[in-house]
């Protein structure tokens, strides 16, 4: 990945991937379990979404396999773990400013969900 694709917007997946990575080495089922946990339950990331991203990742260097083998708690030698890259690191804080960016301008619009539907206040 090209350091100028680092202000390129992230798909939903891969921000919370990086968030989930941001702050350990996680194996697959790890990730998944965290990103339901960091959203309260409100994203649901299936292997299909997980594993195609994962891949995508590595591929733009956003990522990479860890040396890490096993997780005490699995006792399972096959998994395979991955942690976020200085690159990935790069990205999520861009993305994270990106949204702080979108906060500001809605806390100064004074806007809350409940402000205007369609267009039309209520």
């Amino acid at each position: 990945m090209a350091s100028n694709k680092i202000n390129t917007p992230l798909t939903p997946a891969v921000l919370h991937i990086l968030l989930a990575l941001s702050t350990k080495e996680r194996h697959g089922y790890g990730i998944m379990k965290q990103v339901e946990q960091d959203s309260q339950g409100r994203v649901n990331m299936g292997p299909g979404t997980l594993y195609g991203s994962l891949s995508r990742m590595i591929e733009a260097g956003l990522i990479r396999e860890s040396d890490k083998k096993n997780d005490p708690e699995m006792d399972d030698e096959r998994r395979v773990y991955y942690k976020i890259t200085g690159l990935g690191q790069k990205a999520l804080a861009a993305e994270l400013d990106r949204y702080r960016g979108v906060v500001a301008v809605a806390k100064r619009k004074a806007f809350s969900p409940n402000t205007f539907i369609y267009g039309y206040g209520i």
